[in-house]
């Protein structure tokens, strides 16, 4: 028996009747993450025909610009646009894809205000990647949620405090903008997509020719576990513990990190003890710690900056906590570490 989408292949590539084609416009910013653009992209040629074949049939897309200029993605490889801005209606979704953080300006002024346009028409607008930053900082973001990765989730609370923001799902749909935190989630997005508006054998196709098992629903954790090496098996302790990485600096009380969860601070004690054997306040304190390390290791910051921005007070207390952690005092870590790269060392 043949699917749909054979039947439609079979029709002289006629898209399907009762779904229609879905067309992305894709905009790269200045530095943009190749995988994640490559990933969706590759995920609607493989769901707009059977197999391999790669026709248009079902998906089809463009690479917008204001100026026909190469983009340079972050790992130096560039995409030249395939089509100018052309109007928005003409798409089902305008995607865009961002990439490194420390770039001035990721979008010129005609492509910003291109997003603007789109909206105001209703088309649905995609953040790709750190796209969530380049929407919320064009504006477009405002009075929606986005979703980030986990690793930028206090720079995005820093600059956008307005915006409610999660790292605890894979992406977000809310109303005509979606977000998604990049990496492998951003298969899962494009084949969500193919599945709502081309079918479920598109997706499966999809699917199975990337190798991927399943598709991951949005409300799905990122894969992050803060305590590295440390198995943890039970989903809400990986919740609790992306809830107190994402508030090392805003200290969040542990009763409100059972509250996240839907569960009491007994519950959530029990659970910790049972697998981590630990309590959840000392876990945190943890977190905070190993957090400290990495910015004594990392930078120059004064020590004062360093236990302010990991929850401590005071620089006394911070030392005391970290030399009990650690058996060494931030100031002579920092010495021993720049000694051990060649490199003189900043004293608190």
């Amino acid at each position: 028996m043949r699917t749909a989408l054979t039947e439609t292949s079979a029709a002289a590539g006629k898209p399907l009747k009762d779904k229609g084609v879905l067309r992305v416009g894709f905009i790269l910013a200045r530095s943009f993450t190749l995988s994640a653009f490559s990933l969706f992209v590759d995920a609607l040629r493989l769901g707009s025909d059977v197999e391999d074949k790669s026709g248009r049939v079902n998906c089809d897309w463009e690479v917008l610009g204001s100026t026909r200029n190469f983009v340079m993605s972050s790992c130096g490889i560039q995409v030249a646009p395939t089509a100018p801005l052309r109007p928005p209606t003409e798409f089902s979704y305008i995607a865009v894809v961002g990439g490194r953080l420390n770039v001035a300006e990721p979008l010129d002024r005609e492509t910003t205000d291109y997003l603007h346009r789109a909206a105001r028409a209703g088309v649905p607008i995609i953040g790709v990647c750190t796209g969530s930053f380049v929407l919320a900082e064009a504006g477009v973001l405002d009075g929606h949620a986005a979703c980030v990765s986990w690793l930028h989730h206090n720079e995005f609370r820093g600059r956008f405090p307005a915006i409610e923001v999660t790292s605890n799902r894979i992406f977000v749909e809310d109303g005509n903008i979606i977000t998604c935190a990049g990496g492998s989630s951003v298969a899962d997005l494009a084949t969500y997509l193919i599945r709502k508006h081309v079918g479920e054998d598109a997706e499966r196709n999809a699917l199975e020719i990337m190798q991927i098992t399943r598709r991951r629903e949005a409300s799905e954790m990122q894969p992050r576990n803060p305590l590295g090496p440390v198995p943890v098996q039970d989903k809400r302790i990986s919740l609790a513990l992306m809830v107190m990485e994402q508030h090392l600096e805003d200290l969040i009380g542990i009763d409100d990190v059972a509250n996240v969860l839907g569960i009491s601070r007994r519950q959530l004690e029990r659970l910790f003890q049972n697998e981590l054997g630990a309590t959840p306040i000392s876990v945190y304190l943890k977190l905070r710690l190993d957090a400290a390390m990495r910015l004594v290791a990392s930078t120059d910051k004064p020590l004062i900056e360093i236990a302010l921005e990991t929850g401590f007070e005071n620089v006394s207390h911070f030392i005391r906590k970290f030399r009990k952690a650690f058996s060494i005092t931030p100031a002579a870590a920092r010495k021993q570490l720049a000694a051990a790269r060649g490199a003189p060392g900043r004293k608190g």
